[in-house]
């Protein structure tokens, strides 16, 4: 929704603007003919190491689209989601389209700057397991999530996400478990309850987990989960240069076609 979001932008930019000189990540893209983005390499359909030992995925694709769209060339890293989420980028790197949601701590380091794509977070667990039909039936269980997302924040109840209806915490005493997401499925995969008892994703990752192990399912939808293009803290105009161009990106219908290609269906419309 747009009051919304627009309310979060102002916050981010009111409570936790850092000084820094402004315009210095645009004139370094213009110089240079680089844009430098992070994404996360197991996260697949977002971010991943196809067969042949390239990052792929969604989130390279709109990178792509981006820096194209710029006049730019592309350069594309995976340094990790703590050295990511941690900020004072100190110019390694332009932009984050690497599917990250919004949050009040997040936004101390990072600016956020449009939202791209939304799915929502899901509950999975595997296929032989009867005993979890939603989030009430977390308590007292054995949670995967991956390491520094919001899923952790979620669990321990304290999962604030600026622009959206406040959240549901149904459960008590849930064990959250931070590791490689990919990890963690392997861990689910087990059986009910050996080293998991279920795992908080998002749609689309989940999907195409079990597309390729078969051996989960999706029991429920948990919350909406807008993810935005993030950058590094201070530069106002690269972060209107960035907003722009992922506008233009929707406005013509390329992410849309990016999305379908990844995904099957649009997760990009803008929300109204």
């Amino acid at each position: 929704m747009r009051k919304p979001v627009l309310a979060f932008t102002l916050l981010a930019t009111t409570l936790f603007s850092a000084v820094t000189h402004a315009g210095a990540t645009l004139d370094r893209v213009t110089k240079t003919g680089v844009l430098h983005n992070v994404i996360v390499n197991d996260y697949p359909p977002f971010g991943f190491i196809d067969d042949n030992n390239q990052l792929a995925g969604f989130d390279v694709d709109v990178a792509k689209a981006v820096a194209q769209r710029m006049g730019v060339k592309l350069e594309v890293t995976a340094p990790g989601w703590e050295t990511i989420i941690g900020g004072n980028w100190r110019g390694r790197w332009d932009t984050c389209i690497c599917s990250m949601t919004p949050n009040i701590e997040r936004a101390k380091v990072l600016d956020f700057v449009t939202p791209y794509y939304s799915s929502p977070a899901v509950l999975v667990v595997n296929k032989s397991d009867d005993r979890i039909k939603s989030a009430a039936d977390l308590s007292n269980k054995k949670v995967g999530i991956g390491i520094g997302s919001s899923y952790e924040t979620y669990l321990q109840k304290t999962l604030v996400i600026p622009g959206t209806k406040p959240i549901d915490f149904p459960f008590n005493n849930v064990q959250a478990i931070p590791s490689d997401e990919e990890v963690a499925f392997q861990n689910l995969a087990l059986g009910p309850g050996v080293r998991l008892d279920a795992i908080v994703s998002d749609l689309a990752t989940a999907n195409a987990r079990i597309k390729r192990t078969p051996v989960f399912k999706i029991v429920t939808e948990l919350y909406a989960e807008p993810n935005w293009v993030a950058t590094d803290k201070g530069d106002p105009e690269w972060d209107k240069k960035v907003a722009d161009t992922i506008k233009s990106l929707r406005d013509d219908g390329t992410l849309a076609k990016i999305s379908q290609h990844w995904l099957g269906e649009d997760i990009t419309k803008e929300e109204q």
